[in-house]
């Protein structure tokens, strides 16, 4: 359910990879089980194909890796939430249109 732009996400890689200094991290917090979560896939793997080199997007499966959620308290899903220098600058609950996580991409790129 990645594809491969998308960075798959868990214990051993997630703080590296959201503390990057240089590029932001929209972490896609989903589990398999879930609609919402499947329809918003294509989605993410679009973004991550147009946002290329710009923004990592990665995805935490919150049945696997239940620390990472714990830790950011994801009580629904999807989540989505965007890191900038290893902080929480962003938080979406719930499935979004691509044009909503295009903005908040733009919005934080600047």
């Amino acid at each position: 359910m990645a594809g491969d732009k998308i960075t798959i996400l868990n214990k051993e890689n997630f703080d590296k990879t959201v503390n990057s200094p240089e590029k932001p991290v929209l972490v896609d917090f989903w589990a398999s089980w879930c609609g919402p979560c499947r329809s918003i896939a294509p989605v993410m793997e679009d973004l991550a194909e147009a946002y290329d080199g710009r923004v990592i997007i990665g995805k935490v499966n919150v049945d696997d890796e239940r620390e990472i959620s714990e830790k950011f308290r994801i009580m629904s899903i999807p989540t989505i939430m965007l890191f900038k220098g290893g902080q929480v600058v962003e938080k979406l609950v719930g499935a979004r249109s691509k044009d909503e996580f295009r903005k908040l991409l733009d919005k934080n790129l600047s």
